[in-house]
């Protein structure tokens, strides 16, 4: 029996994220995981998914410094995930865990 090569585009998530609830839906459950680098990541998914460029103005940084900041293991400052979080345009909000 002959198989065929099957080839598979890459899975680029920003491509799925279209619409605000998506977008918040993803970002909550990044913040769940125990991987800060998960939250980072769906950041930089959101941020190409808006433009990578008009989200680095919107938060009054460098678009290399953005790329930067989102790369798996930095360590951004609170301040520059909060500034990024509102370029997005949604906000991180606390809530109590206990039942």
């Amino acid at each position: 029996m002959k198989t065929k090569n099957l080839e598979l585009a890459p899975f680029d998530a920003s491509d799925y994220l279209d619409n605000e609830e998506t977008i918040a839906e993803y970002l909550a459950a990044a913040l769940e995981n125990s991987d800060p680098d998960a939250f980072l990541a769906a950041v930089r998914d959101v941020a190409k998914a808006r433009g990578i460029t008009q989200i680095a103005k919107q938060a009054g940084i460098g678009r290399e410094s953005l790329y930067k900041t989102l790369r798996p293991g930095a360590q951004p400052r609170f301040d520059t995930v909060r500034r990024l979080v509102a370029a997005l345009g949604v906000r991180l909000d606390v809530v109590t865990t206990a039942s």
